[in-house]
């Protein structure tokens, strides 16, 4: 199974293979410590802890991945996976949905003029508000007060919430609604809340740090390239983003000790003005003076609704994603956050006043929507390392009405929709330093590199993130590993090719771009040393296999070394979804022991985390859910004709599930 079959190699033959099919569907079943089978290789002796993945599973209509209209794979409930390496001579897997509250109002409203619909990489409901899908990433955090590490489940469009590493069930949010500033200020059960799916954790002073933004409605219409067309062919659009009309600009740094309520302040320019995020904040970053926060290069949020307000009408949608859709920012805006700046800040469970701190903008050339940051920062100078998925927008799928870039341009049968599209230039790897003082909106030191072999989609990363003798955050990252996406030819659309024909920073020609794609470029596993800037070590997939969610695993007895451990990652072949690892060192070697179940059935998984133990939560931290959706529910207003529903919705769903806690 870890080689290309007959007809996959026949059709490498005569140019690009296929998408390998078994990234297109996903099992919504839950799995009870399976025990995968060992069928390549052998398992180290000295692999440990328990590896956690993520990724969309579809949602309660759905039952599963694909979705039968063709929606986004990157919408979905999230299915939390662990695999447990504390096992001699096997390796097993657990999973679960993650389910909030609103995943139980999903399932029971599901097909009726109440439930939540997808938009785009987005679930919303206009009656009841935004489905909090935990679907994205994780982040380990241990404060000061915890006998061992915890875990988090996070999303862009949602609150992140702890889960029990244990029964991998969700415990709490992290901080309650009345903390939270939505989106949309309308009476929602579920008020639309836009944080990061990578808040970030500091292991030496034990704080949480996230952010809670907004856009402006005249942000979102700024960016909309046809809009006299928009109000001429669609009028009962303009009236639904009226609906809308009351959003603001807003940025809030948050800080959490583990313990008390969230602490928040307001960021705005040098100017007083508040400071406008354009898309998202995927990421933010931690460095021991600073905190960084960079406007990335995807949308989410209410943009998905007004991009694709009519999920069920694909000719209406069609038409709005031409007159809609611009490409993201070429370049990366970054705010850096003055720690000494946070002294005290307002608590908006106590109805504090709100706390402003100034920001300091800097500009880099190239899109990105994943970076990382050396902790240290010596002389205030502030370390990025920088992913540039140039000229790729990862909100962006493969829909049923595309049509292919090549001559005759037919419609893309193949690989199905749902699909993540091409990247249209090569992906580029740069490390900067940021002068923190300076008032210069330019990094002081730069390189940039990128290869034509490997730097194909670099989007997913892993590294040795803590010591594995303290738990504490490295000073310096000195070798990071990056997945790449590689380039297919049925991935490569004409309305991809048009939304960057004029692309600022393209490197690669667009025509020599399709003749790439047309013959094929396979993802690769690779490890950037960050000093030299060089690809040490990488390991290009055979052709049509596709691969994410690398994780590193510090192997048993790691002094600390960024290489001395195993690499696992997810592999998808022409036929199924296997786990393949991989010496951390010697990459190019291939993969040492490859794993797989027949019930392992996930499509395109994202983000990872790594824990040397779990068990039981012992946390007290927990947000009551009678408190936190009481006043939500009072609030809550029925239109007439939903009435009764709801009064039924209310009484089976919520308050049954207030009295159980």
């Amino acid at each position: 199974m870890s080689e290309p079959t007959k007809s996959n190699t026949e059709a490498v033959m005569s140019g690009c293979p296929p998408v390998p099919q078994s990234i297109m569907t996903a099992r919504r079943e839950e799995l009870n410590n399976v025990e995968l089978e060992i069928f390549e290789g052998n398992l180290p002796d000295d692999v440990q802890g328990y590896i956690f993945f993520v990724g969309p599973v579809g949602t309660v209509e759905s039952g599963g991945l694909p979705f039968k209209d063709g929606d986004s794979f990157l919408n979905g409930d999230g299915m939390v996976y662990r695999l447990d390496f504390n096992q001699k001579g096997k390796v097993t897997v657990k999973t679960q949905i993650a389910k909030p509250l609103d995943y139980y109002f999903d399932e029971a409203t599901k097909g009726t003029n109440l439930g939540f619909r997808n938009h785009g990489i987005l679930r919303f409901s206009l009656l009841l508000g935004a489905r909090n899908e935990l679907n994205t990433a994780f982040l380990p955090i241990k404060f000061s007060q915890d006998e061992s590490e915890r875990l988090l489940v996070t999303y862009d469009a949602g609150r992140p919430y702890e889960i029990n590493t244990h029964t991998l069930k969700v415990r709490t949010p992290v901080g309650s609604n009345q903390e939270w500033r939505p989106e949309i200020n309308l009476p929602y059960l579920f008020p639309p809340i836009f944080s990061t799916a990578h808040p970030a954790f500091d292991t030496y002073t034990h704080e949480f740090f996230a952010v809670n933004y907004g856009r402006s409605l005249e942000n979102f219409i700024d960016t909309i390239p046809s809009l006299e067309e928009v109000d001429k062919l669609f009028p009962e659009v303009r009236q639904l983003w009226e609906r809308f009309k009351g959003l603001e600009d807003f940025v809030y740094l948050i800080r959490w000790d583990g313990i008390n309520p969230l602490e928040r302040w307001t960021l705005v320019n040098p100017d007083g003005s508040p400071v406008s995020i354009k898309q998202t904040i995927h990421q933010i970053g931690v460095t021991k003076d600073y905190v960084v926060l960079m406007d990335t290069s995807f949308s989410t949020g209410i943009e998905q609704i007004l991009n694709n307000p009519f999920p069920d009408h694909k000719e209406r949608e069609r038409i709005l994603r031409q007159l809609l859709e611009s490409p993201p920012s070429p370049d990366s805006i970054i705010y850096i956050v003055s720690r000494s700046d946070l002294a005290k800040g307002q608590r908006p469970a106590m109805n504090e006043p709100e706390v402003k701190v100034v920001v300091r903008k800097v500009v880099v050339p190239l899109e990105a929507s994943h970076f990382l940051v050396d902790y240290d920062n010596p002389d205030d100078k502030i370390t990025l390392h920088i992913c540039h998925i140039c000229a790729w927008d990862v909100a962006e799928w493969l829909r049923t009405y595309d049509f292919s870039a090549y001559p005759p341009h037919d419609p893309v049968s193949s690989p199905g929709p749902g699909m993540e599209l091409n990247l249209m230039d090569i992906s580029r790897l740069g490390r900067y330093v940021i002068d923190g003082k300076s008032q210069e909106e330019a990094p002081v030191e730069s390189k940039v590199i990128s290869d034509r072999r490997y730097t194909w989609g670099p989007s997913l990363y892993t590294y040795l993130d803590r010591l594995p003798s303290s738990g504490m955050t490295p000073g310096k990252l000195d070798n990071i590993y990056w997945s790449s996406f590689g380039l297919w030819k049925n991935l490569m659309t004409q309305f991809m090719c048009d939304l960057f024909k004029d692309y600022k920073y393209q490197q690669v020609p667009q025509s020599n771009l399709l003749s790439l794609a047309e013959q094929g470029i396979p993802p690769c596993l690779f490890r950037l040393q960050t000093c030299s800037m060089e690809i040490a070590d990488q390991y290009p997939f055979p052709p049509g296999y596709m691969v994410s969610s690398p994780q590193f695993m510090p192997r048993r007895g790691n002094q600390g070394s960024s290489t001395d451990g195993y690499i696992t990652c997810n592999v998808f072949t022409p036929e199924r979804n296997e786990i393949w690892i991989f010496k951390a060192d010697a990459l190019r070697q291939g993969a040492i022991c490859k794993l797989y179940h027949e019930s392992l059935n996930f499509a395109f998984t994202l983000h990872t985390a790594w824990l040397q133990q779990i068990g039981s939560r012992l946390s007290e931290y927990k947000i009551s859910l009678k408190e936190d959706y009481e006043d939500l529910a009072k609030n809550f207003q029925s239109p007439p004709e939903f009435e009764k529903e709801i009064q039924d919705l209310f009484a089976k769903e919520l308050y049954p599930r207030f009295e159980r806690e």
